[in-house]
């Protein structure tokens, strides 16, 4: 089941890796997207504001345990393409300790925090009830979130694409008749989604470690097995990037929530329900990043440099055209899309939720080009690159949305401004860096020394 990325053809076997990535992450979007639908139609336009808040403080919690998985899962992949079996088996229990002990240490800052979020957020005094009682139960699936992430990625950078979107699939399954009996049936209101989402997300967690390491010899501690120095060195130094990446971009997006806020509950809502319908929309291009960040990984290890330009170049390609789709689709169905979530008689909702989309979804060929950057760079060994693109997007993005905000004549419409012009700018400032350092970015790299 597992792929070798080093070989065979370059766009086919990308794609056939991709697929089930893509279809995985979507299968993520139905935790969230059945929370708010479910809470948005039966409980009302606060819980759905609560529930969408919470979704993006979620988010950026969830992405620092994700980008330290991602950064381990980049080491795991450059060391499969060089065949070196101890540096994989190593790396992968310096990970999992890294990992696992910066989880508990977020989850404790995480709960000890709670009744902070309201001021950093500036919640309205209706909404934050609903959104406290959402998060003290949320949080409890954080520990779950490392699990699968942390197998997730490790089955990933071997090539197994397929087993994540199994035990994915069948936990959101999973979470869409729980939110459905515990919110109508038990009438749990929005905790109830969130005991729905945390009991699917230790379901597919605690489900795949099982099978990881019932598959994967190198993932169980051996005896006298110790944590080499420069095991622990090169995998922070690849995943606490790839984290800072990750959190900074959605550091970014939770300043703009807490701005979002202060326009209250309508426009709260607004971009609770567009921005479920917005990550849907580009997630299979995000996750066609990532596939393609372990297809230039693994060839970076075997040092398969025309295998790399010419999945370049492909990925390129499809990319493109599969944003320029989704771009026309969104512009078209923004209004109907925002009904999914809304009851019709929401009018100023829907209406600024239409505007959100067709803004954002004018410009997705932009955030397209920028998930190829960050995996590139990931994969090249130079994840410190990505950092810089991110800073570039959401400082432009965090700076712009206060500034044009404060304008009488703009208002909420400068905050989703701001976003495809930090895709861009960061796109430019990407493709230049590549332009005028491609030598020095195929030096190969080497296993590190066992110390």
């Amino acid at each position: 089941m597992n792929t070798d990325l080093t070989r065979g053809p370059v766009m086919g076997s990308m794609l056939r890796f991709a697929l089930p990535m893509i279809l995985g992450n979507l299968l993520q979007q139905c935790y969230n997207v059945a929370d708010t639908l479910i809470v948005g139609k039966y409980l009302g336009k606060n819980a759905l504001a609560a529930v969408g808040s919470s979704f993006t403080l979620m988010t950026f919690l969830t992405s620092i345990l994700l980008g330290l998985c991602m950064g381990s899962g980049a080491v795991f992949s450059i060391r499969f393409g060089q065949r070196d079996e101890d540096g994989l088996r190593e790396g992968a229990h310096a990970s999992f300790v890294l990992v696992a002990a910066l989880t508990l240490a977020l989850n404790v800052l995480a709960f000890a925090c709670l009744d902070w979020v309201r001021v950093f957020l500036r919640v309205p005094g209706p909404v934050w009830p609903m959104m406290r009682e959402y998060l003290a139960v949320i949080f409890w699936g954080i520990a779950a979130t490392f699990l699968y992430n942390y197998f997730a990625s490790f089955l990933r950078a071997v090539g197994n694409s397929v087993v994540p979107l199994a035990f994915l699939g069948g936990s959101a399954a999973l979470n869409i008749a729980l939110d459905l009996w515990f919110v109508l049936g038990l009438k749990r209101g929005a905790a109830g989604a969130a005991e729905a989402t945390v009991i699917a997300q230790y379901v597919s967690g605690l489900g795949i470690m099982a099978y990881a390491l019932a598959r994967h010899p190198q993932l169980r501690p051996a005896g006298g097995l110790r944590l080499r120095w420069s095991r622990v060195k090169e995998i922070a130094g690849f995943s606490i990037l790839t984290c800072v990446q990750q959190s900074v971009m959605n550091l970014g997006i939770l300043m703009v929530q807490g701005l979002v806020n202060s326009f209250g509950p309508t426009v709260m809502a607004a971009f609770a329900a567009a921005v479920k319908i917005d990550a849907f929309a580009y997630m299979p291009v995000q996750d066609f990043g990532n596939a393609f960040s372990t297809f230039i990984a693994q060839n970076y290890g075997a040092k398969e440099e025309g295998r790399i330009r010419a999945g370049l170049r492909g990925a390129a390609a499809a990319s493109l055209a599969f944003c320029l789709v989704v771009s026309a689709l969104v512009w078209a169905f923004a209004a109907p899309l925002m009904g999914l979530f809304v009851e019709a008689g929401e009018t100023a909702t829907i209406l600024e939720g239409v505007r959100y989309l067709r803004i954002e979804g004018a410009f997705y060929c932009g955030i397209g080009c920028l998930f190829l950057l960050y995996g590139l760079y990931r994969a090249l060994g130079r994840p410190g690159m990505s950092v810089v693109l991110t800073v570039i997007s959401l400082g432009t993005r965090v700076a712009l949305a206060h500034l044009l905000s404060a304008l009488p004549a703009v208002g909420v419409a400068g905050i989703w401004w701001s976003v495809p012009i930090g895709w861009l700018l960061a796109d430019a400032a990407g493709l230049g860096y590549y332009l005028l350092r491609q030598k020095q970015l195929f030096q190969w790299s080497e296993p590190a020394p066992a110390d």
